[in-house]
């Protein structure tokens, strides 16, 4: 049984997810006041300079006006409500955004903005990022890891260490809940949280409950992952390898509405 101190965690999650193809950078360095930024303040959550760079290779055909547009469209929140704001994001994301331009001859045409490359993942910009501090009103937070697809935080991740014996996976999932309250915008492009322990590794989706957060048992879909490889290793390959994630993103993830409540 493998056995990571926090920081070790840490470093080993980043490992993973470097071979698998995402750039890994560190979280003050890209700070409003690191070696270099990619923040204007510490509030932004979107890489707003990636986002344009993804979109303008995704959308190659697509004026600069229209692409700037957009980002504003994906930058905005768009509710108050966590949930509502994220289910309208998801639907950007998989929809596309629409964007009426001026024609000729009084005709303005339609054209659809995608955020994300579905069908060749490996053209999106990829990235993890570790200590990435959020400051939202009075609330002061620095998220274990995230993952971010187009400059967008698709994946938060929070670890705790196994060494501890007074803490465990729950710690991790309460730690994402307070998240939940003080610094809301970093939700809005939430696809799935992944929480560990070093020993255990859990995943979820943002309204699911302390319950609803399950084990992810296989990498390539087909069949289980052996028992002797660390849970949240298997978790990793098997969900953020980038078609995976995609499809995630782009398929798997449904909003139900019961009543007023989504």
């Amino acid at each position: 049984m493998f056995k990571y101190n926090e920081s070790e965690l840490e470093v080993a999650t980043l490992e993973w997810l470097e071979e698998l193809g995402y750039d890994i950078i560190e979280g003050p360095d890209i700070a409003p006041d690191g070696d270099s930024p990619e923040r204007d303040s510490f509030q932004d959550v979107v890489l707003v300079d990636r986002l344009r760079g993804a979109l303008r290779k995704i959308n190659p055909t697509i004026d600069t006006k229209v692409i700037e547009e957009a980002v504003q469209k994906i930058a905005a929140n768009a509710s108050p409500n966590l949930i509502l704001n994220n289910k309208q994001f998801h639907k950007l994301a998989t929809d596309g955004i629409e964007i009426q331009v001026q024609g000729t001859d009084g005709y303005n045409p339609t054209v659809s903005v995608y955020v994300f490359d579905f069908e060749n993942p490996q053209n999106n910009d990829l990235m993890a990022v570790n200590q990435f501090t959020i400051i939202e009103g009075q609330s002061n937070k620095r998220p274990d890891v995230l993952v971010f697809v187009n400059g967008l935080p698709v994946v938060v991740m929070e670890l705790k260490n196994a060494t501890n014996e007074d803490v465990d996976i729950s710690d991790a999932y309460n730690q994402i809940q307070t998240y939940k309250q003080a610094i809301p915008t970093l939700f809005r492009y939430n696809a799935f949280l992944i929480t560990s322990d070093g020993i255990n590794a859990r995943v979820g989706s943002l309204t699911a409950n302390e319950e609803r957060f399950m084990k992810w048992r296989t990498v390539d879909g087909n069949s289980l992952a052996s028992p002797a490889e660390p849970q949240l290793e298997v978790m990793i390959n098997g969900m953020l390898e980038p078609r995976r994630l995609m499809d995630i993103i782009q398929n798997f993830i449904l909003f139900q509405t019961d009543g007023e409540n989504t």
